[in-house]
């Protein structure tokens, strides 16, 4: 029997540092490095940027706030949570665990990707400026058959060994080393890019919003940018939460996270944009920036191959850290659900997850031919599920759960632990709960969907 072990560990983590890092680094991944600055360069730089911070303070520590509230003050994972407190909504957490489970079966197969990348940048494979080339290496990795399912184990091997380690001794100390170094790394290519003749340009891209840019599409990109960078829906936080002691600031905790996650995304805007306006590169490049675009400015550079292999490197860990806390939800889940030796719960979700993955992988290549939703393949079908579904659906319910169900009052209680602490902000937080926040995902989800263009069609 292992449940009371397993209850007094689950309260572990050594540090509000280690928290803080490890909170911060499952929502620092792939689309602060990767996502946002295409992002950004698709919709007006700065007055994206602008809109996104906006909607940070508002909507981001809203729904942080919230998850991290839920778990410790049930001291679960994201299904038992839910149960605890009602059990009719028990299902809303089964949706976020499956959401994780998802998201992480491709997400792994990106990091394998980004591994591989790694291997190349050594190798000097992506020495090039020819962007044919270099589009031609990138689609040769993911539609092999073989190579990219070999990255995809490393990846998911190294993510299974640091949750094998419990919190304290493997996520939390992970996340203390992967952090500052994702960070220092970061700046090292940030001041490196902000040397290019003619990198301001850049600069001035992302930092100086045109106010006249913003309009509806601007608004909903950042909305949902904000949504899906701080790993929201999907039961990260609430699992993070429920390892929390009754000492720890909640409100001070939800703050810094996203500040963190967001000090990130600026930071991989300016070495990005910059490197891509001063060799005149498309910044609005699309996914195809990080794989294609990116290898093609480092090999301009002076040195290049060395900003390339410490670049992958710091996606690398963006990327794990991010990892650790989605099969971390998976794993909680088993061991709180189903009584299992967190060993056990690791190898198994480790290994289900590395098959789906697998096909997913091979649905870029041999399997392409296999459409699921919408006649998309089998890895679009899985972000499609995971990221436009089930993420704003458990988001929104959230808010309904805790603004209507479970009560305002509960929640507020618990996020000033028990009163101790001053919450000023506990109205105008509860009014966003209950009112603007699931409004704002309600409106994230009809775009994310197709929904809102066919409404829009009614009218």
């Amino acid at each position: 029997m292992i449940d009371l072990n397993e209850k007094k560990a689950r309260d572990q983590w050594g540090s509000r540092f280690g928290f803080i890092m490890a909170a911060a680094g499952s929502a620092i991944g792939l689309g602060n490095l990767w996502k946002f600055p295409y992002m950004a360069g698709k919709n007006g730089g700065g007055a994206f940027v602008f809109v996104y911070f906006i909607i940070l303070l508002l909507v981001g520590f809203t729904l942080m706030l919230a998850e991290i509230v839920l778990g410790r003050n049930t001291q679960l994972s994201a299904v038992g949570a839910y149960k605890k407190l009602s059990e009719k909504w028990s299902w809303l957490g089964a949706m976020g665990v499956l959401a994780g489970f998802l998201i992480l079966s491709f997400y792994s197969v990106v990091g394998g990707w980004v591994i591989n990348y790694i291997v190349r940048s050594v190798t000097g494979v992506l020495n090039t400026a020819d962007i044919d080339m270099l589009g031609s290496l990138f689609g040769g990795l993911i539609t092999s058959p073989v190579e990219p399912l070999i990255y995809h184990a490393i990846f998911m091997v190294i993510t299974l060994a640091i949750v094998m380690g419990g919190i304290s001794g493997g996520i939390e100390k992970a996340s203390k080393i992967l952090m500052p170094a994702l960070f220092i790394m970061m700046f090292i290519v940030m001041l490196r890019s902000l040397t290019l003749e003619g990198a301001m340009e850049g600069v001035k891209f992302l930092l100086a919003p045109d106010f006249s840019a913003i309009n509806a599409s601007v608004i909903l990109a950042a909305l949902g940018q904000v949504f899906f960078s701080l790993s929201l829906g999907m039961g990260c936080m609430i699992t993070y939460g429920s390892y929390l002691s009754k000492d720890e600031d909640l409100v001070q905790s939800a703050m810094i996270i996203p500040l963190l996650d967001t000090a990130i995304a600026l930071l991989a805007g300016l070495t990005i944009l910059p490197a891509v306006f001063a060799f005149g590169f498309n910044p609005g490049e699309g996914p195809g920036l990080l794989f294609v675009t990116l290898p093609a400015v480092f090999s301009k550079m002076p040195l290049g191959s060395l900003f390339a292999f410490i670049f992958f490197t710091l996606v690398l860990f963006a990327a794990l850290t991010s990892a650790i806390s989605l099969l971390e939800v998976t794993v909680s889940y088993m061991v709180d659900e189903f009584k299992w030796e967190r060993k056990k719960a690791t190898f198994t979700m480790a290994a289900i997850i590395f098959l789906v993955g697998a096909t997913a992988s091979l649905g870029l290549g041999v399997w392409s031919n296999i459409k699921i939703i919408g006649g998309r393949d089998i890895f679009d079908s899985l972000d499609f599920t995971a990221s436009n579904i089930l993420l704003p659906l458990g988001g929104m319910l959230m808010c309904i759960f805790i603004g209507w169900v479970w009560g305002l009052e509960n929640a507020i209680k618990e996020a000033s632990n028990e009163g101790k602490l001053t919450f000023k902000l506990a109205p105008f937080w509860g009014f966003l709960v209950k009112w603007v926040a699931p409004v704002a995902i309600g409106i994230v989800f009809l775009n994310s969907t197709g929904l809102l263009d066919i409404i829009k069609g009614l009218f």
